[in-house]
C-alpha cells in the first residue's frame, strides 16, 4: 500500500464503505499501518483487516498440511495469517486504535486475539461458518479438487477448527461473518490452482449456526444473536442489531426448529458455489424485513 491507497481508504472510511475498504488492499508496512490506526481514532471507525503475509502465502491454494501435500496443492501455512494478527494486535496496543480481524481461521490467531483482549487491547474478530464446520480433510473427500472448497483463508486442520469453536463459545470471537464471495460457475469449473478463492455464505449462515452451534449445545440462542446481529453492529459502530424503538427495522425472523436441506440450485443468489449442498440442517430464516418491509419469506 502507498499513500494514495491510504487516501482512498480514508475516503471509504468517511462514507463507512467497510466492505470496499476491506477489499482495497492489505497493509504490509508497519509504519503505514500505524498511521492508519491513528486515522481510525480520528474517523471513529475500526480498522478491518484481512491478515495475510504475502511472502508466506506465496502461490498457495490450500492449507499447508497433509491433505494439500497428498493432492499436490501448494500450501498456505496458518502462520501466514497469525503473524499479521500478532503484528496488528501489537500496533493496536501501541496506538490505542480498534482493529477488527476478518475471517480468522488459525488457532495461533485466536491465541493472539485472546491475549490482546486480556491486556485490554481494542481488538475484535470474526469467524466464518466454513471455518467452524469444515477442515482441510474435505479436500480429499468424494469429489477430489472440489473448487467449492477453495477459499482464503483456506480450510485448516481439525485443531484450528476446534479452536474457532472454543473461541466462539468462550466469547473471544465477537462475530460470525459469512465472507460471502459469489463466483460464476464457469469461473469455478477449472483446475483447483486456477479457480478463484471464495464461496457463497449468506443463505447457509443461519442454518449452520443453529444446527452446529445452538442445537449442538455449544452456544445459547442469545449468544447466536449476539454473534450474528448485535455484535457486528457494535463492532462497526453502526445502527442496527436492536429491536429498540426508533432502531432500523431491518429484522430477520428465525425458526430454530425448521429443518432444511441445502440445495444450491434453489439459492436466491445468482451464484451457487457452496460446499454445503445436500447438508441437512435444523434452524432457518423464516422472514427477512428491510426497513420494515418483508423482502424474503421462506417457502412453505
Amino acid at each position: 500500500m502507498d499513500i494514495r491507497q491510504l487516501q482512498y481508504l480514508v475516503a471509504l472510511a468517511r462514507e463507512k464503505h467497510f466492505t470496499r475498504a476491506a477489499q482495497a488492499c492489505h497493509v504490509t508496512q508497519p509504519t503505514l499501518s500505524g498511521r492508519i490506526r491513528q486515522l481510525e481514532q480520528e474517523l471513529g471507525v475500526p480498522i478491518v483487516d484481512h491478515c495475510e503475509d504475502p511472502s508466506l502465502k506465496g502461490d498457495g491454494v490450500a492449507h499447508e498440511g497433509f491433505h494439500a501435500s497428498a493432492l499436490g496443492l501448494r500450501g498456505i501455512p496458518g502462520v501466514a495469517e497469525s503473524l499479521m494478527v500478532e503484528r496488528d494486535v501489537s500496533l493496536a496496543e501501541l496506538t490505542g486504535a480498534h482493529v477488527h480481524i476478518c475471517h480468522m481461521s488459525a488457532r495461533q490467531s485466536l491465541r493472539a486475539v485472546r491475549a490482546g483482549k486480556e491486556r485490554g487491547v481494542r481488538v475484535t474478530c470474526e469467524v466464518a461458518p466454513h471455518h467452524f464446520t469444515l477442515t482441510d480433510e474435505a479436500l480429499d473427500g468424494a469429489i477430489k479438487y472440489d473448487t467449492n472448497l477453495k477459499m482464503n483463508p483456506p480450510l485448516r486442520e481439525a485443531a484450528d477448527r476446534d479452536a474457532m469453536l472454543e473461541g466462539i463459545a468462550d466469547g473471544t470471537v465477537d462475530a460470525i461473518a459469512t465472507d460471502h464471495a459469489p463466483h460464476h460457475a464457469d469461473e469455478k469449473m477449472v483446475e483447483f490452482d486456477r479457480a478463484p478463492f471464495g464461496i457463497t455464505g449468506l443463505e447457509t449462515a443461519v442454518p449452520l449456526v443453529f444446527d452446529r452451534l445452538v442445537h449442538a449445545g455449544r452456544i445459547s440462542l442469545k449468544r447466536a444473536i449476539e454473534l450474528l446481529s448485535t455484535n457486528p453492529a457494535r463492532v462497526l459502530n453502526l445502527p442496527g442489531g436492536s429491536l429498540a424503538a426508533g432502531a432500523p427495522a431491518d429484522i430477520v425472523v428465525i425458526d430454530p426448529e425448521r429443518r432444511v436441506t441445502i440445495d444450491a440450485g434453489r439459492h436466491v443468489s445468482k451464484s451457487k458455489n457452496t460446499p454445503f449442498h445436500g447438508w441437512e440442517l435444523r434452524g432457518a430464516v423464516a422472514y427477512t424485513l428491510v426497513g420494515g418491509r418483508i423482502v424474503h419469506r421462506a417457502a412453505s
